[in-house]
């Protein structure tokens, strides 16, 4: 019995591994369909992201806490003609210009009209593209006349668009200057904040989450940082009045936010 036991077992293995042999043969022999790639390039998407402001910046000194006339700045001009034909002809369908729209910087525009911007909620002399001041301009830094930045812009827009290409910009919503200030709101448009209800933390009807009987309080500086590198500037004086303190944009709800906080 066991001897019979034994060969039937032995009759299974091998019927086992004559079907397995069979489903790798049938495997390799299959032709593997080639994938189908589309050749079409005029459906192709290439995006050209830029930040603008050193596009055609050619000067090389790279001074810390440079100003602009000692480090230099791109400008809207600078993507002539040429070097947008020369971009589509890369292959270049849309054309991402980063760090666009107004933002907190040091520069002085007041002959403009524009305000100047405290460095102690400043990060860095350019400050952040992100930290938008008006949404409803754009960079003076980047204008060769900063009183016609916005007609500047435009005829950048329309240049791309004359040179086969469209345009993107990045709009960053929930990220604001703390010192917001629009100065070409449209009709019925006003800055953010201006008609909220401080005395709360939150409202649906405002603009920002406040930190209420808390006034703000610039950060204690860390690693060796100082406001414009150490510069005297009669604002880099460790204070900024914001009354109550807001929220910080990465959601830090300390009216003394951390260095590292996006104050």
């Amino acid at each position: 019995m066991d001897s019979i036991k034994i060969l039937n077992n032995r009759k299974k293995v091998y019927y086992f591994l004559i079907v397995m042999f069979i489903v790798f043969l049938s495997c390799t022999n299959k032709k593997e369909k080639p994938m189908s790639i589309n050749h079409n390039k005029e459906n192709k998407k290439v995006v050209y992201q830029v930040f603008t402001r050193l596009f055609g910046n050619t000067n090389t000194t790279n001074k810390p806490w440079g100003t602009i006339e000692e480090n230099g700045v791109g400008k809207f001009n600078d993507f002539t003609d040429k070097a947008l034909q020369e971009l589509r002809e890369l292959g270049v369908t849309h054309m991402w210009y980063t760090g666009v729209l107004h933002h907190a910087t040091i520069t002085d525009y007041t002959s403009y009209g524009i305000s100047n911007d405290d460095p102690d909620i400043v990060k860095g002399r350019a400050g952040s593209p992100y930290a938008v001041k008006d949404y409803y301009n754009v960079d003076p830094d980047l204008a060769e006349d900063p009183a016609n930045r916005l007609i500047e812009f435009e005829d950048l827009i329309e240049r791309t668009h004359k040179n086969g290409m469209k345009v993107i910009i990045d709009i960053v919503p929930n990220h604001v200057a703390r010192k917001y200030e629009g100065k070409t709101n449209p009709p019925g448009v006003k800055d953010f904040g201006s008609t909220d209800d401080r005395s709360v933390e939150y409202s649906r009807n405002n603009n920002f989450y406040y930190i209420v009987g808390e006034n703000f309080k610039v950060p204690d500086w860390a690693d060796g940082y100082q406001p414009l590198g150490g510069e005297d500037h009669v604002m880099a004086d460790g204070k900024f009045e914001e009354i109550p303190a807001k929220w910080t944009g990465n959601g830090s709800r300390l009216s003394q936010p951390h260095y590292n906080d996006w104050y």
